[in-house]
């Protein structure tokens, strides 16, 4: 892969970059209010441990894809379109989860959904 067609890969790092860093910051501020549990259940911790994990899974898929990887390009395609579909069910279901979640959910959705629609265009599967 040249550097120009890394280069086309950019937004898609910084897509996957910005969900991983909303992730961990997302974690922090659970260990900051751990002792609320209105603020913060089990079902928030499993969650949020979840998705750390798969964002940086995402972003390291992202990094691989960007080099010129097939089998890192399939696996974000994978685990976006997989993640973007749990977050759906997420920010969906009332109750399931405290409004705040959702809402960063939300937010981690739209990151994704960028994603998926950058990967799944014709340049990343011309490459």
């Amino acid at each position: 892969m040249t550097r120009t067609e890394t280069a086309g890969f950019r937004p898609v790092l910084l897509l996957t970059g910005a969900y991983a860093a909303l992730s961990i910051l997302t974690f922090g501020v659970i260990v900051l209010f751990r002792d609320h549990p209105a603020m913060v259940t089990d079902a928030v911790w499993v969650r949020a441990t979840l998705v750390v994990a798969s964002s940086l899974l995402t972003f390291a898929f992202a990094r691989s894809a960007a080099r010129g990887s097939r089998k890192g390009l399939l696996r974000l395609r994978i685990v976006s379109a997989v993640m973007l579909v749990a977050i759906a069910v997420i920010v969906a279901w009332p109750g399931l989860f405290p409004l705040w979640l959702r809402i960063e959910q939300a937010a981690c959705g739209l990151l994704l959904l960028g994603v998926t629609v950058l990967i799944n265009g014709r340049r990343p599967r011309a490459r």
